[in-house]
């Protein structure tokens, strides 16, 4: 449901461009502390200096109005990694993590992706789009209004089937609080039934799941792990789904320095995520290829490990973006005031660096930068409106949410209590 909104007497603070903005560029956000934006049928007509705007267009429509009592708008955030389509819940090996287990020790011991998958396969689609609302709702408070999903917790036909319907009927509904895009994630893990056959699965996958799933998902994402979908599987299963039509994404140089970052420039992915353990010569490389780096800080603070390097991407010329990776075992968060604060204090990203990260580079990331992820003249009316008048109280109130109110497709969506 689109609307014609005006919000008025705002301090608009937007990155600017129809695709990713790299190196230093990330900090080099506009401002405009008078500013107005016009919305028409959901799309922006104009954003800027109220003393800018055309008479005519405010006289064209009928509008709903929104003062934003000179407060702060960015555009709607852009979640571009999360898992938030699932069954079952993983709170013990959250506890034994914290008893000095490690994620692959829990992995091969039958827990991990493989016990959500065991879960999620018992799982209806409406059990599970009904159950990633609940998400959905709580990220519209934070100012989401983009997210991605994944599948990949059923490593089945039918249930990843029924995971991506999940995620088109959560995309379909008139009264979405958020725009989402849909991941084949297929090769998430190698299921038991396949156990020490990982290239018959790389087969499977190839020859039944990505023709079945080409109208239901816009992207093909693979764990490239060590001992799980290893460098020549990767490239395998992912030149067959850029042949048939789908955007590449990894998670790439997650657990060990394997290479997932060189073939991710090599294949012209749209983004690798995670990138922990990313050697010098693939942050070199995916700078190069302009392939976005998506940092999950959430996921290496929930596994104790070291943050992924922000600086050395955006220093090398590098386009980075922010998301929560919110999923039941690794990361069950989808926190965007904790992924602020650890960007900015751990990972030594400026604020400016921060909301680009989270908006036209989250956007990027999923290939729709060219209508998503800034303020101005042609993208979509997805708009976050602070408690503040200040950008540097989003990392300030540490873990906190700074979001007022959250306008998707010109509609406002939620509104905190006053």
């Amino acid at each position: 449901m689109k609307q014609n909104r005006i919000i008025r007497n705002v301090h608009i603070v937007t990155p600017l461009g129809n695709e990713a903005r790299r190196g230093a560029d990330m900090a080099k956000v506009a401002h405009f502390e008078k500013g107005i934006i016009v919305i028409v049928d959901g799309m922006i007509e104009f954003a800027g200096d109220e003393k800018d705007c055309p008479a005519e267009l405010l006289a064209l429509h009928t509008y709903e109005y929104t003062d934003a009592g000179g407060r702060v708008a960015i555009p709607g955030i852009v979640d571009s990694h999360t898992h938030l389509v699932f069954g079952g819940y993983r709170p013990d090996e959250f506890s034994w993590r914290l008893k000095g287990d490690t994620y692959m020790s829990i992995m091969e011991r039958g827990g991990g992706i493989q016990s959500t998958v065991n879960a999620t396969r018992g799982c209806t689609a409406e059990y599970m789009a009904e159950k990633a609302d609940w998400f959905l709702r709580r990220m519209s408070e934070m100012g989401v209004t983009t997210v991605e999903a994944k599948s990949g917790y059923g490593l089945d036909l039918a249930t990843e089937r029924r995971q991506l319907e999940a995620i088109r009927m959560l995309a379909e509904r008139e009264d979405a609080a958020l725009n989402i895009v849909s991941t084949f994630l297929g090769a998430h893990a190698v299921p038991t039934e396949y156990k020490g056959r990982t290239a018959e699965y790389v087969d499977f996958l190839i020859a039944e799941m990505l023709p079945e799933f080409r109208g239901l998902a816009r992207c093909c994402d693979v764990f490239c792990e060590k001992n799980v979908f290893e460098i020549e599987d990767s490239r395998r299963l992912l030149k067959a789904a850029r042949e048939q039509g789908y955007a590449l994404k990894l998670h790439a140089d997650e657990i060990v320095t394997l290479g997932g970052a060189e073939l991710a420039a090599e294949l012209g992915a749209l983004s690798a995520d995670h990138l922990l353990h990313v050697s010098d010569e693939g942050v070199k490389r995916m700078a190069e290829a302009g392939v976005v780096a998506t940092l999950l800080p959430l996921t290496a603070f929930a596994l104790k490990e070291p943050y992924a390097p922000a600086r050395k991407f955006i220093e090398a010329g590098g386009a980075v973006a922010l998301a929560t990776d919110l999923n039941p075992g690794s990361c069950f968060s989808g926190s965007i005031p904790l992924t602020i604060a650890l960007a900015c204090i751990y990972m030594q990203m400026t604020i400016e660096e921060t909301i680009t990260a989270l908006t036209l580079n989250g956007a990027a990331a999923l290939g729709m930068a060219a209508d998503t992820g800034s303020l101005e003249r042609g993208k979509r009316g997805d708009v976050a409106i602070l408690e503040f008048d200040n950008i540097n109280y989003l990392p300030y109130y540490v873990g906190m949410n700074c979001v007022a109110t959250t306008i998707h497709d010109g509609r406002v969506v939620w509104q905190a209590p006053q």
